[in-house]
């Protein structure tokens, strides 16, 4: 890292380099590192000034002989002046640490450094918007050690080696405070004891690092982004939260109901975790999902849990393969509880915490029985998961209690029946219900009573399907009245219900996932009938083994009008393609050929085909000048990151020509034998960092379209079998 930087700070072009990076990762000791180096070998420079934030104009004024006389009594344009006027003079570095915002140089006196005058400056900063603010020519992220150097520095500081203690795992953050235990037996009992309590704290951790670490926490815009934060320690270590989830949780919360529309309410959502990962407080894992480093995770646990001025106690024990559920009075006087990733057998205790407002118990497996009693001192309860608890069969009646609930997740449970005294939860807002692994029954009335209700996600949980006919006209009908409803997910599993559901037209306005799935009723499927869903993200087809063709075909005026007419291209092309389409996942649609339609969706980010014996193309060039009239000159996957295509035995392409892929992160090829060329040149994914996945020996058969497009993607190939180890 220090010669990386160094290497920057000799290039000439480079006048402001950036560092950043998470609190106590060593961005002040690498600055010093730096200092130090340029001490022994000056390279010319007149002067070197380490600034503290706070103090830079006296700082200065020290280093260049200002700081005398009547320098205390200037007005801080006097003292600006009067810097820029010997600076300006001079080549000089200026080090500067730990800054949180844009330090405006102009008002300092500090003249802007270049290359006509060949002066530096370094900041660190633990914000990668601050390094743009600041316009750094050069922005060095500073990185946690690999694991292999992170354990020879844990080697390094502890006196003493254990014999055995390699078979241990504590963290690495903790070593000086275990660089005294000489045992193994010690350094076991620490585990367990951390692994058992998120209250513990090493001594003098609490006193040292985490307020080190809360000045970044202290330091966050408001109440609400600090909430955010400490929200997404509720989840295991090293779990990866998944945004669009984590924002859902958060609406239950109530934390972002300053919006008329979930559209609003969401962006909100997704600039909060932007400006956390910004600061270094979040890590952003791809474009989906985000986690918290170990260490702020502790720390953000440490605020939650012990320290009287916040109000925001919270009780974690995830992922500590616990069988039976903490006892009721340890719950008293908490906000937050979270026993995710348990394997608790029952819960019969009613436990007394009329203070609880949100109770996460995902993923206990083990969990098959929730007393009648179990909620009926929780009436202050705003959030409820069970997802993943898949033991579970049905819910008690005494959930009924819960009056105070905003959002309850049952997602892939068991569940076969919502009771009818789910109508008393009046506040409901967010309610999923996806992928319950035995379709669920809803009795009539109950999802019109919900009259709040946002956020409603069904799929592959409740079917539309021909065979519940009736049922699904009640359901819909029911939909209809929530005038609040802003975002459902559902299932269909018939061209006749969809059809059905396509005629709901204020459904229209609010659906953003569909699933076509275990279609036996119909060949084909005009793809245009779904055009009018304008908040359609996402469209999942799969398991229709009837299914041999995806048409375009778009209905005016009481006759169908065929794409090859003389309709105005432009027309066509701007008011039916799917503009908010963002991912389509096709698999196991055995008789289906090829899925040209995808060129109306502009705005395409991930695409997945897999399972589908006879797909020979994903655009078909035949295909596409039979509706010429309809795409005109429609550029395909010009916003897409993700392509994934996996065991398509005749697929031979993808599509005719070279195509840009501005935004391709990564391609991924899987049993795909006869595709021997991607649609690249060396003008495609220009300026990207992309990486392509595939079996060796396709990889070496492939075609290119002439020896600088090999030369320029041979670096982006990972060996299937490599990445399979590596995950």
């Amino acid at each position: 890292m220090f010669n990386k930087v160094w290497s920057a700070f000799e290039q000439k072009r480079v006048g402001i380099i950036g560092l950043y990076g998470v609190g106590g990762v060593g961005k002040t000791r690498l600055l010093t590192e730096i200092n130090n180096k340029i001490g022994v070998s000056s390279g010319g420079f007149d002067v070197v000034i380490w600034v503290v934030v706070g103090k830079v104009q006296d700082d200065i004024a020290k280093r260049i002989g200002l700081f005398n006389g009547n320098w205390s009594d200037k007005a801080p344009e006097e003292k600006a002046a009067d810097i820029y006027g010997i600076l300006r003079e001079k080549k000089f570095v200026l080090l500067l640490d730990d800054i949180w915002e844009r330090v405006d140089l102009s008002k300092i006196g500090i003249p802007v450094p270049n290359q006509e005058n060949d002066s530096k400056l370094i900041f660190t900063t633990r914000s990668t918007e601050v390094c743009g603010q600041m316009r750094a020519h050069k922005k060095i992220e500073v990185q946690c050690l690999p694991e292999e150097e992170a354990w020879k520095l844990f080697e390094e500081h502890l006196k003493k080696w254990p014999k055995n203690v390699e078979d241990t795992s504590c963290t690495h953050h903790h070593r000086s405070a275990m660089a005294c235990k000489n045992t193994p037996e010690e350094w076991q009992h620490t585990i367990e004891v951390l692994k058992k309590s998120a209250n513990f704290v090493f001594p003098n951790m609490g006193e040292e690092v985490y307020p080190l670490l809360k000045f970044s926490y202290d330091s966050l815009p408001n109440d609400l982004v600090r909430s955010c934060l400490l929200y997404c320690s509720l989840f295991p270590e090293d779990f990866q939260i998944h945004k669009e989830y984590l924002i859902d949780l958060w609406i239950g919360e109530g934390f972002l109901d300053d919006h008329d529309t979930i559209s609003q309410a969401r962006n909100q959502g997704h600039h909060i975790i932007g400006s956390l990962v910004h600061a270094c407080l979040l890590e952003g894992v791809d474009d989906w999902c985000i986690k918290m480093h170990d260490v702020i995770r502790d720390m953000s646990l440490w605020i939650a849990c012990t320290c009287e001025a916040e109000k925001w106690k919270s009780f974690v024990q995830a992922g500590y393969h616990l069988t039976q559920m903490p006892e009721g009075g340890r719950w008293k006087g908490m906000q937050r509880l979270s026993l995710m990733k348990n394997e608790i057998e029952n819960l019969t205790e009613a436990p007394n915490c009329p203070d609880l407002q949100t109770l996460f118990l995902d993923d206990n497996h083990q969990l098959k029985v929730i007393h009648n009693d179990f909620f009926q001192f929780m009436c202050g309860l705003k959030v409820l998961s069970l997802s993943g608890s898949h033991g579970i069969t049905e819910l008690p009646v005494g959930i009924a209690k819960l009056v105070s609930l905003e959002y309850l997740d049952l997602s892939s449970t068991k569940i076969r029946e919502l009771p009818i005294e789910l109508k008393a939860l009046q506040k409901l807002k967010c309610l999923n219900l996806n992928n319950i692994l035995r379709h669920i029954t809803i009795p009539r009335g109950l999802i019109s009573s919900f009259s709040k209700l946002r956020i409603l996600r069904m799929i592959g949980s409740y079917l539309f399907d021909e065979a519940v006919d009736e049922s699904n006209e009640c359901l819909l009908e029911e939909l209809q009245g929530l005038y609040h409803l802003n975002a459902l997910s559902l299932s269909i599993t018939s061209a006749f219900a969809l059809d059905r559901f396509l005629n709901a037209e204020r459904s229209h306005n609010y659906t953003e996932v569909i699933a076509l799935e275990i279609w036996r009723d119909s060949k084909q499927l005009n793809i245009l009938s779904l055009a009018n869903i304008k908040s359609l993200h996402t469209l999942v087809v799969g398991r229709c083994e009837s299914l041999e063709e995806v048409k375009m075909e778009w209905a005016g005026e009481g006759r169908m009008i065929k794409a090859q007419s003389h309709i105005q291209t432009s027309v066509i092309a701007t008011q039916h393609c799917f503009q908010s389409l963002h991912i389509v996942f096709i698999y196991t649609c055995s008789k289906l050929r090829d899925i040209t339609w995808l060129v109306l969706a502009p705005n395409l980010r991930d695409v997945s085909v897999a399972g589908c014996n006879e797909m020979e193309e994903i655009i078909s060039e035949v295909k596409l000048s039979q509706v010429a009239g309809l795409v005109g000159t429609l550029t395909p996957f010009v916003s897409l990151k993700y392509l994934n295509l996996e065991e398509l035995p005749k697929l031979k392409g993808i599509y005719r020509n070279p195509l840009p892929f501005p935004c391709i992160k990564k391609i991924d090829v899987r049993h795909c034998p006869k595709l021997r060329r991607l649609p690249l040149n060396s003008n495609s994914a220009k300026a990207n960092k992309i990486s392509i996945a595939g079996n060796e020996k396709w990889w070496k058969e492939l075609q290119w379209e002439d020896e600088s497009t090999r030369n320029a993607f041979l670096p982006c190939f990972i060996a299937a079998e490599r990445k399979a180890r590596n995950c």
